[in-house]
């Protein structure tokens, strides 16, 4: 449903262009419903970079409950330090992340959560940005 300062995204008049240009974007995407430890074995190498977006600790249940448990942060540290590719990873902002993930190279960033907020929608939250590569301007 669209709010009332901007109009509804679905404009039938231009569905066809729409969706050629859909069609375009995603004609090299493989969709895959792996384990993440998986994945990472599939596609690792030299030349991949990987965005990571694991459950914020203290949530680990949210998406399941046997999906991904706290132990899994520190096998997903583990295994992030034998990647032959990047990646780059956003978390919450916590001591035991912190303790974990202290090898990698941790950037804090601040940002405004909009789900789950209704008691301070406007809070600033702290969150991670993990990397296992140099970042700077020249970074491709």
């Amino acid at each position: 449903m669209a709010g009332q300062d901007r109009p509804a995204r679905f404009n039938l008049t231009t569905l066809e262009p729409d969706l050629e240009d859909l069609h375009a974007r995603l004609a090299g995407v493989v969709i895959e419903c792996l384990d993440w430890s998986d994945f990472l074995t599939r596609y690792d190498g030299p030349g991949t970079l990987f965005y990571l977006d694991p459950p914020y600790w203290g949530s680990e249940g949210d998406y399941g409950r046997a999906l991904f448990d706290r132990e899994a942060f520190s096998r997903m540290a583990s295994r992030l330090a034998s990647l032959k590719g990047r990646f780059l990873m956003s978390i919450n902002d916590v001591p035991e992340i912190r303790a974990l993930f202290a090898p990698f190279h941790l950037t804090e960033v601040t940002t405004r959560y909009t789900i789950g907020t209704r008691n301070d929608p406007k809070a600033k939250r702290a969150e991670l940005l993990i990397i296992n590569f140099k970042w700077d301007e020249n970074t491709p």
